[in-house]
């Protein structure tokens, strides 16, 4: 790989020997562990279960001398956060798509962490290789955290540059690094729509987005050559129940009212664990078809990407039993689904004052209100 994309690519085989051990030797990164493996274990023997973990994975770590085999240790976790908190995870499409060759998966963005790791799933089930991931500086507060997302086949998209040529150079660094990736290293590719989660259930694609991909097109080329060279698969990801949908819906309504939202520190983190271990429901997954067409620009393929995304959106009874508990349609609630559904919101409500809760409700209906339209 070149050196260029040091500061950004994930780490590989060679740099295993230091940043495993490094890894697992983290008090944080053990802790973390330790609560999502033994959630319903009493607190006071953490620290015992600590210790035992670190002396586990540190014996398994000198089994590892590839980044495939720290994901086959990773595997497992990946495997009980299905079995306990969904429902069902189902898939669509993607025996119909050609991954004989690279893709560059553009999915909405509803979890830090999930999306990604629910479409790595979908397609190891279907064996294939899995992803590298783009992942925001931002979430690289804690040293861990970045050393255990670039093991996890992450790299870096360098947000936090103010000046105008460092975002522009970095940018055209990431651009390069993509098109690199799928070309010349033949691996899949994933892309959130936008920068942040949707967190009012609105999935638009930023086109600035589709402009940073399109930073590194030859001259030679048109616009519509290079894009349908990058094979973008639309993914449209969605979930039943929202772990994070409490939490997301006051920092809306705290945005409206104030006008900013201060962040906790560890708020990212914390969001990347209640993502994980919150209870999900059913959760379905459509791939569509590598977009291939003739575009003039950004907006045009972001435009095609959002209606693509929002027709293959499955918003389940949470999104009928909220755009009934808002006013805007009638549902039988004879039906189970919608009887659970409408439990589980009112039951998310009781956190919330009245207009937080207009704001959980909207989450879930916005996508069910503009398929009708």
């Amino acid at each position: 790989m070149l050196e260029k994309f040091d500061s950004i690519r994930p780490f590989d085989d060679a740099d295993l020997a230091i940043e495993l051990p490094k890894l697992f030797n983290t008090p944080d990164f053990i802790a973390s562990l330790v609560a999502f493996k033994f959630a319903s274990w009493p607190r006071f023997t953490w620290p015992l279960l600590a210790r035992i973990t670190r002396f586990y994975i540190n014996r398994q770590a000198k089994k590892i001398d590839t980044l495939s085999g720290f994901q086959s240790l990773i595997g497992p976790y990946m495997d009980k956060m299905i079995a306990t908190t969904t429902d069902s995870v189902t898939i669509s499409g993607l025996d119909e798509l050609d991954v004989s060759k690279p893709c560059l998966f553009v999915s909405n963005h509803r979890d830090i962490a999930l999306d990604p790791a629910l479409i790595n799933w979908a397609l190891h089930v279907h064996g294939q290789d899995t992803v590298r991931i783009a992942v925001g500086d931002n979430l690289l507060k804690k040293p861990w955290v970045a050393d255990l997302i670039r093991l996890n086949k992450c790299f870096i998209v360098k947000r936090q540059a103010t000046d105008r040529r460092e975002k522009l150079k970095a940018a055209k660094l990431l651009s390069e690094y993509i098109e690199f990736t799928l070309h010349s290293e033949l691996q899949h590719v994933w892309i959130a729509q936008r920068e942040g989660r949707a967190k009012d259930g609105n999935d638009l694609t930023n086109p600035a987005i589709i402009s940073m991909l399109s930073l590194n097109k030859p001259k030679a080329k048109t616009f519509s050559e290079y894009v349908n060279e990058l094979r973008i698969v639309p993914v449209s990801i969605s979930y039943e129940f929202d772990p994070c949908d409490v939490s997301k819906a006051r920092e809306l309504d705290q945005l409206e009212k104030d006008g900013c939202y201060d962040k906790p520190d560890n708020e990212d983190v914390q969001s990347i664990v209640n993502g994980i271990t919150g209870k999900k429901g059913r959760v379905h997954l459509h791939f569509s078809e590598v977009l291939f067409g003739e575009y003039e620009n950004a907006k045009g393929v972001a435009a095609y990407l959002d209606k693509v995304i929002l027709d293959n959106y499955k918003p389940f009874a949470t999104g009928l039993v909220a755009a009934s508990m808002l006013g805007n349609t009638d549902i039988d609630l004879t039906d189970n689904h919608y009887k659970v559904a409408k439990q589980y919101l009112k039951e998310r409500l009781q956190h919330l004052n009245e207009a937080e809760s207009l704001k959980l409700l909207n989450m879930y209906a916005t996508a069910y209100k503009k398929q009708l339209s």
